[in-house]
């Protein structure tokens, strides 16, 4: 959890200085979605292919967002993902 920045559908329900809309992207390759930023940050699942992450922050080749599979926020490399478009 971040206290800077939240999802855009949850403004009426948390306060956070800063919303984003999500934008959809497809997890193109087996990856970690950890709990940090950091390569040694714990482990919260492993992403498999096809899975969704919804994206609201880049910075620094990773992407924080959440993963509704496993429905928890996290972290996941830039590079294991591709874009989908916009989430309405």
């Amino acid at each position: 959890m971040r206290r800077d920045l939240a999802d855009i559908r949850l403004a009426e329900y948390v306060f956070a200085p800063h919303y984003a809309a999500p934008l959809a992207m497809s997890v193109a390759m087996p990856a970690p979605f950890r709990a940090g930023p950091a390569e040694d940050a714990p482990m919260i699942a492993m992403l498999a292919v096809g899975d969704l992450v919804e994206a609201l922050d880049f910075a620094g080749g990773q992407i924080w967002g959440t993963a509704p599979r496993i429905g928890r926020v996290g972290y996941i490399a830039q590079t294991a993902l591709v874009s989908l478009g916009d989430i309405d």
